[in-house]
Order: structure tokens, then C-alpha cells, then sequence
């Protein structure tokens, strides 16, 4: 009841036309964003943190919050028009909801993929409300020694919950952390990994390595490959909304939807991503006869699941971040650094020291998804404009921008160098398969490790037997064993039984 009161305040300062005005910036954005291919929000958001240094931190992290959600629904567009996923999350969209839009029922897919980020928004705040102050109350008893397993456990998830080689993404987890660590060591002034180089002293910003990971990468890719996209989008033909026998089958895939994102949200690494591949998977195997065969052949289930379970992620990511400090995703990896840069430091004692901030901030994730919901519905066909412009334009911008806000961050041409450094080198991971979330998140993580691991062993004595003499440390250690252990365990047990033979 508590919380619903705290809501309820929250929503009052969320309405305040400044924080409104600042939620429909970010939702439009944020929706521009996710409708160009290969622009995803951690990019918008990494290009954008400069521009918020001028803001107080509501109006800032309102703002950001609002490009994420948004671009997690625009990428839906791309997805169902030209088969072209603005976002990985969005890619199990384009299976069905292309094959709708070939059909005549892009109008069709666009609303239910609208509503279904609507309501997976929505069931994600209120989910938020509800299990945000119990993990409050379970993290106050943590001390140095759980955070310490927790940081390191939420790293070797991220590892092990990554598609493709676990030895890559280790190694992208290794260039996370190194980076983390070059600058003055907060505890002994050592510099270290600075080469001796004044300008690392300060160490690496996080918005600058994002940047540098995700845009210049992506940019580069897109304008080596040219124009790889199709002609144009499929034409926006017949009704834009769904009729009775649409809206009898979407219905049991935005429950589905919504539990299974919400669930898969809260694990760290992976965010929304998880989810919308579980919902559809699940929106399959449960669907009967005909429903089932018509899976790939535009099945309006097979949007409306993977769509609510996406936004319903977005919003689910978010509690570890505000409640334990641990990103469940390279997004919310960045806005854990946004809520440091702004003075905030996330954990169970921010819903003490800062409860109108935190609340108004969850309140405005009801006002933006309402937002979006009224935005997209009726402005879709202008969205889809966008796609129309050309890749060298658009990338070449995306290139700019990336500088622009690099130099921003310091005024000085070391950000710069460091830039082109880092990006030459994401982008030399990126064609050879080396993905680049779990990097960013291990930069964002390492500082936290770091603290608390000293922390821990200064008030042992620097005995380590501190993680497994206390009982909630030990369970945390065993539940992160299980969680990093066993899809590790699994994919080594499918190579050595090797591919089936019919």
C-alpha cells in the first residue's frame, strides 16, 4: 500500500508539464531511433548523455528512460515493414509480422505490436512497484561481501547467457574490465594502465566507450556492406487497428508475453532480448492445428507475445539496476552510470535518500508508454518515412553526432583519439563475432567490484573465506554457480554429442 502511495506521488511530479514535455522528447526520439536499422537505444542514448548535462536529474533520466521504451517499440516498425530489426529484441518480430504486412495486414501488426508494448509497459511499472521494495528490504542485509558475488555474478552470466561463443564473450567481458581500470586508483592515487599518458589519468568515460562501441561499429558496418536495404517498406494499406477475432487471439499472448519478459528482464546480461525469443517460442508451442502451422505465415500471436515481452523486459531491467545496482542490460548499464554522473548512487538506500526522484521516475514510465501508445498509432505512416532516407546520410550523421559527443564530454582531442581507438577496435570485434554488450556492462560493473572486494577483504583481514562464511553470500555464490554454470554446462554437453543424425 506504501508503494502505491509513493506511486501515486510520483505520478503527481511526473505530470508537472516540464517532466512531461521531457517524456514526450524521449518517446518521440526514441521512436525516430528504433525506426532506422541498426540505431538502437543504446546508441541514441549513448549520443544523447552530453545533452543531458544541463538537465536535473529527473528531467534527465525521464528523457533517457523514454528512449529506451521508445526505441524498444520503434524497431517493431522495422521489423514488420522491411523484415530489417531495428533491435535484436525485435528480430523474432519480423518472422510473423513481416509475413502480416505482406499480406496486406501491416496496419494490423503495427497496433497490435503497439498495444502489446503498451501493456507490457504497464504490467513492468506495476511490477516494478511490487517487487522493487521487497528487494529493498532483502538488500539491506547485504554487505560488502554479497555485492562483491553479486557484481561478479551478474559478469558471469552476462558471459554465459550471451548467444554464440562463451570464450568470446569472456574475452569481451576481459576488455571491459581493462578499460575500467585504466586512470587513478581512488585508493592508493597509483595510476594505472595510463602508459604514461596524462589524459587517462581521469580514466575512460563510460558514455565515451558506449559510444565508441555501439555507434562508430555499427555506422561502419552499415556504410562498408552500402545500401543493403530493400527498395522500400511495404505500403501502409487497409485498416491500422485490429477487429474482434485479432483482438480474441492476441489476448492470451499479452499475458504470456508480459510474465515471460517481466521473469527474463530481471536476469542481468540480457534484458529484454531473452524474453521476446521465449515468448514466441512459448506462443508456438502452445498454439494447436492450423494456429500452430500458420507460425512464420503471419500468426498475430507471433507478434503480440515477443512485443509485450519486450517492452515488459524494458521495464523489468530496470529494478536490479535501481534496487541492487546490477544492469541487466547494456542500456540500463548506461543509465546506471547516467544516475552516478547525476550524484545518485542506485541501491537499496536510494528509495530512502531519493524517493520522489525514484518514484517520479517510475511514474513516468506510465505517462511515456501512454504517450507512445497515442503517438505511434496515429503517426506511423510518418514514421515510416524515415525509413526512406538514405544509409550514407544516415550513418554519416550517426558518424558526427558520435564526435560531437565525444568532444562534449572533455573539450579535448584525447576523447577523440580515444574514440577512434576504441571504435576501430568494436568494430574489428564485431565482424569477428566478439559481442559487445557484455564489455560495456563489465565497464560499468568493474568500479562496483572493485569497491566492494577491497571493502570486503579490509574488514576480514584480507581472509576470503568472508564470501562463504556468511550465509547469504554462500547462497549467492551457489545461485550464481547454477545460473553461469549451467548453460555453460549445457552447450559443452550439445558439442560433444554433436549434431543429430536421422
Amino acid at each position: 500500500m506504501e508503494s502505491i502511495t509513493h506511486l501515486l506521488s510520483g505520478l503527481v511530479h511526473a505530470l508537472t508539464p516540464g517532466n512531461v514535455l521531457f517524456a514526450f522528447l524521449g518517446v518521440l526520439v526514441g521512436t525516430v531511433v528504433g525506426v532506422l536499422p541498426g540505431v538502437g537505444p543504446i546508441t541514441a542514448i549513448s549520443l544523447l548523455i552530453p545533452l543531458s548535462f544541463g538537465l536535473d536529474p529527473a528531467a534527465g533520466l525521464i528523457l533517457l528512460c523514454g528512449i529506451y521504451y521508445g526505441a524498444m517499440y520503434g524497431g517493431s516498425t522495422t521489423s514488420i515493414l522491411i523484415r530489417t530489426p531495428g533491435e535484436v529484441a525485435s528480430a523474432v518480430t519480423a518472422l510473423d509480422g513481416y509475413a502480416m504486412a505482406r499480406k496486406g495486414r501491416a496496419g494490423v501488426a503495427l497496433a497490435t505490436a503497439a498495444v502489446g508494448s503498451y501493456l507490457g509497459g504497464i504490467a513492468a511499472v506495476l511490477g516494478l512497484v511490487l517487487v522493487a521494495p521487497l528487494l529493498v528490504k532483502v538488500s539491506v542485509a547485504f554487505g560488502s561481501a554479497e555485492y562483491t558475488v553479486l557484481m561478479a555474478g551478474a559478469l558471469a552470466m552476462t558471459a554465459s547467457l550471451i548467444t554464440g561463443s562463451r570464450l568470446k564473450a569472456v574475452i569481451s567481458v576481459l576488455f571491459g574490465m581493462c578499460v575500467a581500470l585504466v586512470g587513478t586508483d581512488s585508493q592508493s592515487s597509483v595510476r594505472r594502465w595510463t602508459f604514461g599518458v596524462l589524459e587517462l589519468s581521469d580514466g575512460v568515460s563510460i558514455a565515451l566507450v558506449a559510444m565508441a562501441l555501439f555507434a562508430v561499429p555499427e555506422a561502419l558496418r552499415q556504410l562498408s556492406v552500402g545500401r543493403t536495404r530493400p527498395d522500400g517498406p511495404v505500403a501502409m494499406t487497409g485498416r491500422a487497428w485490429m477487429t474482434r477475432e485479432d483482438l480474441r487471439l492476441s489476448w492470451p499472448a499479452y499475458v504470456r508475453g508480459t510474465l515471460v519478459g517481466f521473469f527474463s528482464g530481471l536476469l542481468p546480461g540480457v534484458g529484454p532480448t531473452l524474453g521476446t525469443f521465449a515468448s514466441y517460442s512459448l506462443e508456438k508451442r502452445v498454439a494447436r492445428g492450423e494456429r500452430r502451422r500458420l507460425f512464420g505465415h503471419g500468426a498475430i500471436e507471433g507478434v503480440a507475445g515477443p512485443e509485450t515481452a519486450n517492452n515488459a523486459g524494458v521495464g523489468a531491467s530496470l529494478i536490479p539496476m535501481m534496487t541492487l545496482a546490477v544492469p541487466a542490460s547494456a542500456t540500463s548499464a548506461l543509465l546506471l552510470f547516467v544516475f552516478q554522473m547525476y550524484g545518485l548512487q542506485p541501491g537499496p538506500q536510494l528509495f530512502n535518500s531519493d524517493p520522489d526522484l525514484v518514484w517520479t521516475i517510475v511514474a513516468s514510465m506510465i505517462v511515456g508508454n501512454t504517450m507512445l501508445l497515442l503517438l505511434n498509432l496515429p503517426m506511423v505512416r510518418i514514421f515510416v518515412k524515415l525509413l526512406t532516407v538514405p544509409p550514407p546520410l544516415l550513418y554519416g550523421a550517426v558518424i558526427v553526432f558520435t564526435v560531437l559527443g565525444a568532444y562534449a564530454l572533455t573539450f579535448s582531442l584525447s576523447s577523440l583519439v580515444l574514440l577512434l581507438g576504441i571504435g576501430l577496435l568494436g568494430y574489428c570485434m564485431q565482424e569477428n563475432g566478439f559481442p559487445l554488450t557484455p564489455a560495456i556492462l563489465a565497464a560499468v560493473l568493474t568500479p562496483l567490484l572493485e569497491d566492494n572486494l577491497r571493502r570486503a577483504l579490509i574488514i576480514s583481514n584480507g581472509d576470503w573465506a568472508v564470501f562463504v562464511e556468511r550465509p547469504l553470500s554462500l547462497t549467492l555464490l551457489v545461485l550464481v554457480a547454477l545460473g553461469a554454470g549451467v548453460p555453460t554446462a549445457l552447450s559443452v554437453r550439445r558439442r560433444l554429442r554433436g549434431p543429430r543424425t536421422t
